[in-house]
């Protein structure tokens, strides 16, 4: 690759570990090529945040293919992960502590099948407090973390496959695939109310946008290496 080459625009595929915020993966990348090659500024950005507890697939673009994000933001997405039963937190996954337990001694692998055909198709769903969707000028978040009650409209997404992989209560994995805009932390959460008990997301990857897959992505230490090696 040269410095053209980025300018004139790539797109990269980064598989996020966990920890790691979208935007930090964006700032090393950029911060390598810049580097390398010793540019004063070069255009990157990625096609749909992951939060920093999710690992897996980011499209990077940059130079003048950061102007088609909007276009890889829109494709379908696929996602595995873990759901916890039996608990919920505030946040809905694991960035908060559990603030409710429940008893899932009567929940069967029949009830678990079944609670899926709820979220096949168009669905309305709420985000969760803790995201990044602004409200009045503020992140949700912000709200959240100041303890305020915010009112969050739902919205519709389509979800076309959720399928349960594993069952070893309290931990359900699954696999889904969904349109852009989909919260799975809230489909954990409702997830759970579906089963008139609590569940909260444990683990999440994001497997594919697109026709782009995570098998074809690199780590941002494996693309580091690449200027090193």
């Amino acid at each position: 690759m040269t410095a053209e080459d980025y300018t004139t625009g790539q797109v990269i595929l980064i598989d996020k570990p966990l920890e790691w915020t979208s935007f930090q993966v964006v700032n090393k990348v950029r911060w390598l090529i810049r580097q390398q090659f010793n540019l004063k500024k070069i255009k990157v950005g990625h096609a749909g945040t992951l939060d920093p507890l999710a690992t897996g697939l980011l499209i990077l673009c940059t130079g003048k293919f950061t102007k088609q994000i909007d276009t890889y933001q829109a494709q379908v997405k696929e996602y595995t992960g873990t759901f916890t039963l039996g608990a919920t937190t505030p946040s809905y996954d694991l960035e908060t502590a559990i603030d409710q337990t429940f008893d899932i001694s009567g929940i069967t692998s029949e009830k678990i099948e079944a609670a899926t055909q709820q979220f096949i198709g168009d669905i309305q769903q709420q985000p969760p407090v803790f995201s990044a969707l602004k409200k009045d000028g503020k992140r949700l978040y912000e709200f959240a973390r100041a303890g305020e009650e915010v009112e969050i409209p739902t919205r519709t997404v389509m979800i076309s496959e959720f399928e349960i992989t594993k069952i070893d209560l309290p931990l359900v994995n699954f696999r889904v695939v969904c349109s852009k805009g989909t919260y799975i932390r809230s489909l954990a959460n409702d997830f759970g109310k579906a089963l008139d008990n609590g569940a909260h997301l444990s683990v999440l990857r994001r497997t594919k946008i697109g026709d782009f897959s995570v098998e074809n992505a690199i780590t941002p230490e494996a693309f580091e290496a690449q200027f090193t090696s």
